[in-house]
């Protein structure tokens, strides 16, 4: 089957979408397809591009190539689905979150003018008609299904993402709680840092990834008095990534209402439990508070911290639910989704 992988591409940025994007593609040759990912550059700002990036996908005719037809096309993220296609799948990886379950909030530039009130409506008429004339639709978490239903009415299957990285195991359960995010306002990292101070101690801190807050948490850092003891690694190899996994106490993955939550996945597919907090969204249908990670009530340094000194004092904590963690997502295979995917229309 010739296969179309639909994605949106912010230039220099890469995060969850993108290793999803790999994933698949991967897993498509596999299986046997023919394989080709259409990227489009997406700008948001000023916000009126955000419909010419919606046009560009409609404008776009990927029924065939070269003579060749195109027997499906995947959508991944707002506009993709924008896109004309007879057998169009999606696999929402999130809507245009500013418009929807951000607003309101100082991760969301629309405010309540006029022309940004119709902008949001032309924004759900576009995905209401996209994903409207999809074969089958799919969430890549409950929570992205639950935000389709709620916003555009659309229903959605949820469809795990699984991992990519290869070796994740437990080989160690040292010193250091592991952060891997991209470094912005939506995966709080600050709430590490001072949680780490109120906890004091020496246990240590690696921050995984880079960002636009790269900066100020290290700043942040430095202010608290934790220079000696976090490292900001900025973006590292699969390799060493898959060494930190493999040789922390815990990951702390606590970002606001995720969509799905790839590093919790990777972390406890390592045998490490999740510390989060009761409002991260996807990461919560694989982190249950006591069996697979620790939740934290709030995303306050002092209910945080106690989570921290509880973890780096008792390994074999870390070690009973880091191994339930393991069978949590043990299910999690990309053959899977590719026969979900390519099983309708």
């Amino acid at each position: 089957m010739n296969v179309i992988i639909c994605a949106t591409q912010v230039p220099f940025v890469r995060g969850g979408a993108e290793v999803l994007v790999d994933g698949l593609r991967e897993a498509l040759v596999a299986a046997g397809h023919r394989v080709d990912v259409v990227a489009l550059p997406f700008k948001w700002y000023p916000k009126e591009e955000i419909l010419k990036s919606a046009l560009a996908w409609r404008l776009l005719d990927l029924t065939e190539a070269n003579g060749m037809p195109v027997d499906a096309v995947i959508c991944t993220k707002f506009p993709t689905w924008a896109v004309r296609h007879p057998r169009k799948i999606a696999w929402v990886v999130h809507q245009h979150r500013q418009a929807y379950d951000w607003f309101g909030t100082p991760l969301s530039d629309f405010t309540n003018s006029a022309e940004d009130v119709a902008l949001r409506r032309r924004i759900a008429e576009i995905d209401r008609r996209g994903l409207g004339e999809c074969v089958a639709r799919f969430a890549i978490s409950g929570n992205v299904a639950a935000r389709l239903k709620r916003s555009i009415g659309l229903e959605a299957e949820p469809l795990h993402v699984p991992i990519r990285l290869e070796g994740l195991e437990p080989v160690a359960y040292g010193d250091y709680i592991l952060s891997v995010s991209r470094l912005d306002r939506a995966k709080r990292v600050e709430l590490l840092l001072e949680a780490m101070a109120e906890a004091g101690g020496d246990f240590r801190a690696v921050i995984a990834g880079d960002g636009p807050e790269a900066g100020s948490l290290r700043e942040r850092a430095a202010s608290l008095g934790l220079s000696g003891r976090v490292t900001f690694t900025g973006r590292v190899s699969d390799s060493e990534l898959v060494r930190l996994y493999n040789e922390a106490r815990a990951v702390f993955y606590s970002p606001v209402d995720e969509d799905f939550g790839l590093a919790a996945v990777e972390a406890l597919t390592a045998g490490k439990p999740v510390v989060t907090v009761a409002d991260a969204g996807g990461v919560l249908e694989f982190v249950e508070d006591g069996v697979t990670g620790l939740v934290s009530a709030n995303a306050e340094p002092c209910s945080t911290a106690p989570i921290l000194s509880r973890l780096m004092a008792d390994e074999a904590l870390a070690r009973r639910l880091g191994a339930a963690g393991q069978e949590r997502v043990a299910g999690l295979r990309w053959d899977r989704v590719v026969a979900r995917l390519l099983g309708h229309g």
